[in-house]
C-alpha cells in the first residue's frame, strides 16, 4: 500500500510501502482499482503533488490520501498531471483545503477545479514543450546538487586537515625556521596545571585531574599532545556542566520572553543559532545560576544529535542552558573553545570515539562520564589560533558558495512554477468544470 509520500511530482516511488493482506488489498483495489495511466494526486497534508501511473507496476493500494483520476479521451494524462502542479491550480487546492490539524482536498473539490482542455493535439506540444524546459531544468538543478556535494566533500576533507596538523604551518616548522623556541602541547597542559595548583594553594582541595588514555591517534604531529577534557576545563567544580533536569525546570514555568533556556536549537553546523524557543524569569533565572552559558563555553548536544558543538559568541547576553546540553568551560589560554569545535566535527580520531562510547539501547547519548573518558589531541596554542582563523575564513567561502547554490536551488524552482504558468495559459484553450464535459473523474 503506497501513500502521499510515495507520490512526488512527475515520479511515483514503488521503494517504500506498507504490506497489507490480500483481503485488505481486494477491499482497497475495489474502492480506487489504480490502472497504468491514471493520475496520482496528493490530497492530505502536502496537497497536490501529481504523477502518472507507468505500465508494467506491480499491483497497489492506495491510502485515502491520495486520489486517482482517470483522464477521458479528450485529456492526455501527462496533461492533467502537469497541469494539476501548475500554479493556477495549486492556488485552487489551497484555496479549497479544509482541516485543522492536517488540511485536505474533498473529491468534491476535485470535481470543480477548473481544467484547461485544448485539442490532443495542442495537448501533445505543451507536453514536449513542458519536457523540454524541464529537462535542462533538471541537468541545472543536477549540477548544483554535484557542487553542494562538492562542498560538502571539500569541508569535510579541510576539517580533517586542520586538525590533523596539515591546513598550516606548524609551530614547530616555524620555530625551527626563526630559530625561536615554542610552547608544546605538552607545556601548555603543564601550564594549565601549574596555574590551578597556584590558585588552589593552602586551600588543600586542589585535585589532580583524573584521565587515563586509552586510545591515541595514529599520528601526532610534532609539537601537539593528547589529553582527557579534565585537563584543559577551568578550574572548580562547575567546568562541566548538565542542563537542569526537569525537577529543577518544570514545563509550567517556560515563558515566552525573559532569559532565554539554550536547547539543541540553538546548534547548527559548529554554528551559535540566536534563536529562543523557551525562555524564564528573571527570577527563576536567578535560582539556575549554576547552569548559566557565558560567551566562549562550549555547548554540546547530548541527545538528538549527539556531539553538534558550538561556542556561545562574546555578544550574547545571559542565558541558561536545558536539559539536552552539556556545557564546557574551558581554561583560558589552554585549548580554544572554537578548536574544540573543531575536534568534534573533523576528527575521526574524535568521532569515532563518541560514535563508540554513545552507542545506547535505544538511542545515543552523551554524558559526563563519556565526555571525561574521551581522549582529545592539543596543538600548540599559537597553531590553534592559526588553524581556527584559516577553518574560519575558508567556511566563510563555502558559506558563501552554498548561499548562492541554494539560491539558484530556489530560482529553478520558481521557473518550473513559471513553466507550468505560461504552458497553461494557452491562446484559444477552454475550460472544463464541473459544469461542463468533465475531462477528469475521481
Amino acid at each position: 500500500m503506497l501513500s502521499a509520500r510515495n507520490v512526488d511530482n512527475g515520479q511515483i516511488n514503488f521503494g517504500e510501502y506498507r504490506l497489507i493482506s490480500n483481503d485488505a488489498f481486494a477491499t482497497e483495489h475495489a474502492r480506487t482499482r489504480v490502472a497504468p495511466g491514471d493520475v496520482l494526486l496528493t490530497i492530505v497534508g502536502t496537497i497536490g503533488r501529481s504523477a502518472v501511473v507507468p505500465e508494467g507496476h506491480e499491483p497497489f493500494a492506495l491510502q485515502r490520501s491520495v486520489a486517482v483520476l482517470t483522464a477521458n479521451d479528450d485529456l492526455l494524462p501527462k496533461f492533467l498531471a502537469y497541469q494539476l502542479q501548475s500554479p493556477k491550480v495549486q492556488r485552487h487546492f489551497e484555496s479549497h483545503a479544509r482541516g485543522t490539524a492536517q488540511k485536505g482536498v474533498y473529491l468534491k473539490t476535485l470535481g470543480e477545479t477548473p481544467i484547461l482542455v485544448p485539442p490532443v493535439s495542442v495537448q501533445t506540444n505543451i507536453i514536449a514543450e513542458i519536457e523540454k524546459q524541464f529537462s535542462r531544468l533538471d541537468e541545472a538543478v543536477a549540477n548544483l546538487k554535484r557542487v553542494k556535494a562538492n562542498l560538502k566533500r571539500y569541508k569535510a576533507a579541510m576539517l580533517k586537515a586542520a586538525v590533523e596538523g596539515r591546513l598550516v604551518p606548524s609551530e614547530a616548522e616555524l620555530a625551527k625556521r626563526e630559530g625561536r623556541a615554542y610552547e608544546t602541547g605538552t607545556e601548555l597542559l603543564e601550564r594549565i596545571l601549574d596555574t590551578r595548583r597556584s590558585k588552589r594553594n593552602g586551600t588543600g582541595d586542589y585535585t589532580h585531574p583524573d584521565w587515563t588514555e586509552t586510545v591515541r591517534p595514529p599520528q601526532l604531529p610534532e609539537g601537539w599532545s593528547t589529553c582527557g577534557i579534565a585537563q584543559i576545563v577551568s578550574a572548580g567544580r562547575d567546568a562541566l556542566k548538565t542542563g537542569p533536569f526537569g525537577t529543577l525546570l518544570k514545563k509550567h514555568e517556560h515563558r515566552s520572553s525573559g532569559v532565554p533556556v539554550l536547547g539543541i536549537e540553538n546548534i547548527c553546523s559548529m554554528r551559535f543559532i540566536r534563536k529562543t524557543k523557551i525562555s524564564i524569569t528573571f527570577e527563576k533565572a536567578r535560582q539556575l545560576n549554576d547552569y548559566a552559558a557565558q560567551p566562549g563555553d562550549v555547548l554540546v548536544s547530548r541527545s538528538g544529535t549527539v556531539g553538534e558543538v558550538c561556542v556561545v559568541p562574546n555578544d550574547h547576553g545571559e542565558a541558561r542552558i536545558s536539559t539536552n546540553l552539556l556545557r564546557v568551560r574551558l581554561a583560558s589560554n589552554g585549548m580554544l573553545p572554537e578548536f574544540l569545535v573543531l575536534l568534534f566535527n573533523g576528527s575521526p580520531f574524535v568521532l569515532d570515539q563518541v560514535a563508540q562510547l554513545c552507542k545506547g539501547s535505544t538511542r545515543d547519548f552523551l554524558n559526563q562520564g563519556i565526555l571525561k573518558r574521551l581522549s582529545f589531541v592539543v596543538p600548540p596554542l599559537a597553531e590553534q589560533h592559526r588553524i581556527v582563523a584559516e577553518v574560519d575564513r575558508r567556511l566563510s567561502i563555502v558559506r558563501e558558495v552554498e548561499s548562492e547554490v541554494d539560491a539558484n536551488l530556489k530560482r529553478a524552482q520558481a521557473l518550473r512554477q513559471a513553466v507550468l504558468a505560461r504552458a497553461f495559459a494557452p491562446p484559444g484553450a477552454t475550460c472544463a468544470g464541473q459544469s461542463e464535459h468533465a475531462a477528469a473523474t475521481a
